[in-house]
């Protein structure tokens, strides 16, 4: 029974060892894969936390847009984006040369980038698969820093709580029709 408990007892931590150099492997050979380094994301002085912001696209043939405004993330004071194109053909977009690829495969094609630069144009590339070959395309955000918002003050979140309202009228509406029907059907 003490050989079996012994055992046990080393057998355990190796494991654990073993499971936490295996995580470190495959997080350096992602990096490696995507490139260590990335661009620095731009300081912005708010609090940390989920934002809108303004951002205009130019470049390109002009057929796609992104939506605007985007999400916006604050991170330990940096700024981040969450670009959203009006085509589900991009597979990835680089920033200074890093990679980033699509937060999703469903959908338009979504990234989280960081913003480098604001209230001038940031360069980036997209490449999309629309075409017969996938072909790099070279772009300019501009992030209006002007145009941040909370996440409530964006016209989407706006036309949640229309879209609320409505069903709430909606439920009242039907709920006082049902009560009139049995008052009109209990005095008969």
């Amino acid at each position: 029974m003490k050989k079996g408990i012994r055992f046990w007892k080393f057998r355990i931590p190796a494991y654990a060892v073993l499971l936490g150099i295996s995580l470190l492997a495959v997080r350096l050979s992602v990096l490696g894969a995507e490139g260590t380094e990335g661009p620095e994301a731009a300081l912005i002085e708010m609090e940390d936390g989920e934002y809108a912001i303004e951002v205009e696209l130019t470049g390109g043939t002009g057929r796609t847009t992104v939506s605007s405004p985007a999400g916006l993330t604050v991170l330990d004071g940096h700024a981040y984006a969450r670009i959203q194109w009006s085509s589900s053909h991009y597979d990835y977009m680089l920033v200074d040369g890093k990679k980033y690829l699509p937060l999703s495969e469903e959908g338009y094609s979504t990234f989280e980038i960081p913003i480098t630069v604001f209230n001038e144009p940031m360069e980036v590339v997209a490449d999309t698969t629309a075409m017969s070959t996938p072909h790099e395309i070279a772009y300019q955000l501009t992030f209006d820093l002007d145009g941040v918002m909370s996440k409530n003050e964006t016209p989407q979140a706006a036309a949640r709580k229309v879209v609320g309202m409505v069903f709430l009228v909606i439920l009242i509406c039907m709920t006082v029709s049902c009560v009139n029907k049995r008052k009109r059907m209990g005095r008969r």
